[in-house]
């Protein structure tokens, strides 16, 4: 008899924020006042890791932190999250990595990310813990670690069923397209699809164009997320390409940071959860929005994700 597999693992990035609020934006040379500052647990690998967690899926993360305060923070946090940080390592030669985080009274940021020990995270990793990843149904990663390391887990993990889901944010001008073919589950914003496409995109049908396209380079399904207006899903069925538009509710944002990673994170609940195999796919993906559209009206990044119990219980049947 087959053991039964968790839900999720995140092969990705631990970050500590630090988050400024403030009226604007600094000029170049201008210092300017903050109105609140807070302090908190990021990285795009373990904020996924969270969303998916609060939502109810069992998951687990493969990073590393440096020697220093900010990693155990981000360990408690994550393993009070739900997270299962077994397999979270500490470096001993550098530091854990941080995002120096400004928003504006409009809820816009802007970010520096030091990675630190987020970069020593490697393809020999993911062979070491190959079984672990082989006992998931799901495996997400995005850009903030090593992408050979990335390509090594994603092979693992198809050689084992495993369902793997690409998220290449930060968008990286040199991204390694080998991992495309190894990518069932494409996930993309506009920023980075421009950059995984190589091209400037203006228009709602460039998008649509860039989406459908990125199918032919291996992934079953691409979604392009557009903030505000929603997102797009391409899809082949019976070798035919299929395009969905999703709607996003109208809500007003005191803070977007961190809002594609509750998307994710989501979305990779949603498509873990054997109880949701009625729901098609572009309603996974309207839910997810929705669910992103809710972390959008508090302040932070993971203390910003809501857990299943404070969100419309129409999501989850």
């Amino acid at each position: 008899m087959a053991a039964s597999k968790h839900d999720v693992v995140v092969f990705g990035s631990i970050v500590h924020d630090l988050i400024s609020y403030t009226e604007r934006f600094p000029r170049p040379g201008e210092s300017v006042r903050g109105k609140h500052f807070q302090s908190g647990s990021g990285g795009k690998g373990a904020n996924q890791a969270v969303a998916a967690a609060r939502l109810g899926s069992s998951t687990g993360i493969i990073g590393r932190v440096g020697a220093d305060i900010f990693g155990p923070l981000n360990i408690d946090n994550l393993a009070k999250a739900g997270v299962d940080t077994s397999n979270v390592e500490k470096s001993e030669t550098s530091s854990t990595g941080t995002a120096t985080i400004t928003v504006s009274s409009e809820g816009e940021n802007s970010i520096v990310v030091t990675l630190g020990a987020n970069l020593e995270v490697s393809t020999t990793r993911a062979e070491e813990l190959e079984s672990y990843i082989a006992g998931h149904k799901l495996i997400l990663c995005q850009n903030e670690i090593d992408q050979n390391a990335n390509l090594r887990a994603l092979q693992i993990a198809r050689e084992h069923g495993v369902t793997t889901f690409y998220n290449p944010a930060p968008g990286l001008p040199n991204i390694n397209r080998t991992i495309l073919p190894f990518t069932d589950v494409l996930c993309v914003n506009e920023n980075e699809a421009e950059f995984i496409t190589n091209r400037t995109i203006t228009t709602a049908e460039g998008f649509e164009t860039a989406a459908l396209e990125l199918l032919d380079e291996g992934p079953k399904v691409v979604i392009v997320t557009l903030g505000a207006k929603g997102a797009l899903v391409a899809s082949s069925k019976n070798g035919k390409k299929e395009l969905a538009r999703i709607q996003s509710p109208r809500v007003e944002a005191v803070d977007t940071t961190g809002a594609g990673d509750c998307f994710c994170g989501s979305l990779a609940h949603f498509l873990t959860d054997e109880t949701l195999g009625h729901v098609p796919l572009e309603e996974k993906v309207r839910r997810s929005a929705e669910i992103a559209s809710v972390s959008v009206q508090f302040k932070g990044t993971q203390s910003s994700y809501q857990p299943k119990e404070n969100l419309d219980a129409k999501l989850f049947v």
